[in-house]
C-alpha cells in the first residue's frame, strides 16, 4: 500500500461538485461515471453516486488548518454554517478548545456528511 484515498458519499453530483470545487478550493479532476474524484494536494478523495444513503454521525473528513479563525472566517464568507453541539463546550464561534489546546470546529457538505477543520498544539 502506498497511497491514502478517502472517500465519501453523494446522492447530488452536481451540488457536491460545487461545493467540494467551488465553496471548499479542492481541485476537481474528472467525473469518472461512479464518482467525483478531486485531488487534496495528493491525496484523492472520490465521492461516490449514490441513490440514497444515511450520512455518518460523525466527522468523516478533516483539514488540519494554522490558523482556526481564520480559516473559519472564509468559510463563513462561502455561506458554510457551523453545527454546534450540546455539552462540547463550544464557544461563540462555534469552535471547541480541548483541554490540550486542540481546536475544532464541525461543518456539513450538501449531503449531510460532517467535515471538520482543527488547529493543533504541537
Amino acid at each position: 500500500m502506498t497511497r491514502v484515498v478517502t472517500f465519501l458519499l453523494t446522492s447530488d453530483p452536481a451540488t457536491a461538485l460545487t461545493f467540494y470545487r467551488d465553496t471548499l478550493g479542492l481541485k476537481f479532476v474528472r467525473d469518472d461515471g461512479f464518482a467525483l474524484v478531486f485531488d487534496m494536494h495528493g491525496v484523492m478523495l472520490r465521492i461516490a453516486k449514490a441513490p440514497q444513503f444515511t450520512p455518518a454521525q460523525h466527522t468523516v473528513l478533516g483539514w488540519e488548518v494554522e490558523d482556526i479563525l481564520v480559516a473559519q472566517e472564509g468559510l463563513l464568507r462561502k455561506d458554510v454554517t457551523f453545527e454546534v453541539y450540546p455539552n462540547m463546550g463550544q464557544d461563540e464561534r462555534a469552535i471547541c478548545t480541548f483541554p490540550n489546546g486542540d481546536k475544532v470546529a464541525w461543518f456539513k457538505d450538501p449531503d449531510g456528511n460532517l467535515l471538520s477543520i482543527s488547529q493543533h498544539v504541537e
